[in-house]
């Protein structure tokens, strides 16, 4: 025989109106739970995922983050990211925002969300944002660091995030001086892959930089927004230029006259990074 009090619940349960208001009262209750805008700082090694963007049974950036966000908040989620990189690419920097009434203190989301992430993907800080605010749109830059290895002998250390590049000693400032022509607005045609939705291929590149560190040489580029396959196909020019295959004045002519037969190496994705994205006001310290 059940209980009095169990058997007093069900027979509530039984009638419709009951039913409805017990309905209605956890709706609302569920309902109190600030509805919020909450930006992710991830960071992930490229090289085992197939790119940032969902893909269908791929395991991609994205597609991991709503697995577990999902898990965490119990409805669906979908995550905006700041920058779309490709298959092998990595990110130090990237910037997400997901919406969600969970009532998890936004200080214990790095922590929840890792628990449920590969080893390969982590997120580092959150913090709350006030919509229209979008990872994407709200971004006023977006910054890439290539690292190439520059010996004769390769080095395990920078196997994953690198190019070990052996031909020939790099002269890093010529590669400055070449990377220097691409500061301001400009048509860089012959730096972006086919096959871009993209109605146009002008880029504002705000700053560059080329430096060495012993073997190791850092291409920066800081720019609003780049074109698909710019980095890639950008380094492999320069590096043409840094080992004197080719010289500043033409690595410019081939920009500006949009020579795209002129362009035909693509840098490994390893060596490609997204170290930064920037907003006003700044987002993460």
């Amino acid at each position: 025989m059940a209980p009095k009090s169990f058997s007093g619940l069900g027979n509530l349960l039984s009638k419709p109106l009951y039913f409805k208001l017990l309905i209605t009262r956890v709706f609302n209750l569920a309902m109190t739970f600030e509805h919020r805008r909450i930006a992710l700082r991830v960071q992930y090694w490229g090289t085992h995922f197939s790119g940032f963007q969902r893909q269908l049974k791929q395991c991609t950036v994205q597609g991991a983050l709503e697995q577990a966000l999902e898990r965490i908040c119990g409805h669906p989620v979908i995550t905006y990211g700041a920058g779309r990189t490709d298959t092998g690419v990595h990110a130090s920097g990237q910037v997400v925002h997901f919406d969600t009434n969970s009532p998890i203190p936004i200080e214990k989301w790095p922590l929840i969300i890792n628990k449920k992430l590969p080893t390969t993907l982590i997120v580092q800080q959150a913090c709350c944002v006030v919509p229209p605010w979008h990872a994407r749109f709200s971004a006023t830059w977006r910054e890439y660091i290539y690292t190439i290895y520059n010996s004769q002998l390769p080095d395990l250390a920078w196997h994953e995030r690198s190019w070990f590049y052996y031909k020939a000693p790099l002269d890093e400032t010529l590669m400055a001086q070449a990377l220097g022509s691409l500061l301001g607005n400009h048509d860089l045609f012959a730096l972006q892959l086919a096959g871009s939705s993209r109605p146009h291929s002008k880029v504002q590149i705000q700053q560059v930089g080329c430096h060495r560190e012993g073997a190791i040489v850092y291409i920066r580029v800081r720019a609003l927004s780049f074109l698909y396959g710019m980095m890639r196909l950008l380094t492999a020019l320069v590096v043409a230029v840094g080992a004197g295959e080719i010289s500043v004045t033409e690595f410019i002519r081939i920009w500006q006259m949009k020579d795209r037969e002129k362009v035909h190496l693509l840098a490994p994705p390893g060596g490609l990074s997204l170290v930064d994205v920037g907003y006003a006001p700044k987002l993460f310290e």
